[in-house]
């Protein structure tokens, strides 16, 4: 597990700390986006998660400049497609818009079609953090054979792989096997891959006081899986951040790992 001791961040493996909450901001668009991302970091969250593919980069930027933060205090993840026409290209659009001179974390989105192409990418992206573009680089989407390939042609294995994960999509052996790599696991749509009327997580969230949603985030948590929900509502954006005050322990863990197999 790459935990931190404050338990709320992840020890990327060159060294920089990724928060274990972050904010995803898929399908917030135009001033939705923004005043979500907005009201996130008000609240808290230090990091929000974009892509190219989403159109919303000037967004997250202009709420980085409105909250007052400085720019060390926020990890900023950003994603290239793997059709991008021009590598270097792209990032410098990504730090235009988001108005940083650099992301914390550089994704590939979905792995290419052909591992060639995967590795031509890779290796340019790699390039442009050498140049201080980005903190780190990792992928997104990728199977464990498709990582060892990019370690393989580069001696560099990423540094995260963000994929779907919940209660339901539970696979310790992949956990296992990224960590042993000294790979971050990062997982997306954490609600939209649960189910939150399931009467285990309704049952275990009436338990602690909290709400099913708060459950499943507390469970990557505990598990040292980052996660990024999302939401454009203040309430639930605020809610989504208040996993840090309660804990599961070792029986509700289990019967939450248990889901994975219904």
């Amino acid at each position: 597990m790459n935990s931190s001791t404050s338990g709320r961040g992840v020890v990327l493996r060159r060294g920089g700390e990724m928060p274990i909450i972050g904010f995803g901001t898929w399908r917030l668009e135009g001033e939705v986006a923004r005043a979500a991302v907005l009201r996130a970091l008000e609240v808290g969250y230090r990091h929000i998660d974009t892509a190219t593919m989403y159109q919303n980069e000037k967004e997250v930027g202009l709420a980085a400049i409105d909250s007052g933060l400085r720019r060390e205090e926020l990890f900023i993840t950003t994603k290239i497609l793997s059709d991008a026409p021009s590598v270097r290209g792209t990032i410098e659009k990504s730090l235009a818009d988001l108005q940083t001179d650099y992301v914390d974390l550089w994704l590939i989105h979905w792995p290419p079609g052909d591992r060639g192409t995967s590795r031509a990418l890779y290796r340019e992206m790699l390039a442009v953090r050498d140049l201080g573009l980005a903190r780190a680089i990792g992928v997104s989407n990728y199977a464990v054979a498709e990582i060892d390939d990019l370690t393989a042609a580069t001696g560099e294995a990423p540094e995260v792989n963000q994929v779907p994960w919940s209660p339901y999509l539970y696979d310790p052996s992949l956990q296992r096997e990224l960590d042993e790599r000294g790979i971050v696991l990062e997982g997306y749509s954490p609600f939209r891959r649960s189910q939150l009327d399931d009467p285990v997580l309704v049952a275990i969230a009436a338990e602690k006081g909290v709400t099913p949603a708060q459950v499943v985030l507390r469970w990557h948590v505990e598990h040292g899986v980052v996660a990024i929900p999302r939401s454009h509502q203040p309430d639930r954006i605020a809610g989504n951040f208040e996993v840090f005050g309660f804990s599961l322990g070792a029986e509700s863990m289990q019967r939450l790992d248990a889901l994975s197999s219904h």
